[in-house]
């Protein structure tokens, strides 16, 4: 737990049984509800095949340690030593 102070958001404050009271459910706004659902499509042309490999644990480690896309990076590692 952090030792922080929680700061207040003027700008999004928390809410009141009044609010919870007027709250509509997403089912309300199906324009809304339908834009929030959008997700990344299919790949036109797949380029990247899933695999399962079994690497040391320190390894794998290491290469989630270096953050987000750390799987990519393992492709250019191979692409690297392969070549």
């Amino acid at each position: 737990m952090s030792d922080k102070p929680v700061k207040f958001d003027h700008d999004n404050p928390e809410w009141t049984k009044e609010d919870f009271a007027r709250a509509k459910p997403l089912s309300a706004y199906p324009d809304l509800a339908a834009a929030m659902k959008k997700a990344r499509g299919a790949q036109k042309a797949p380029t990247k095949k899933a695999v399962s490999i079994r690497l040391d644990a320190d390894l794998v480690d290491r290469l989630r340690a270096s953050g987000r896309g750390w799987q990519g990076r393992v492709n250019e590692l191979l692409r690297r030593a392969l070549d």
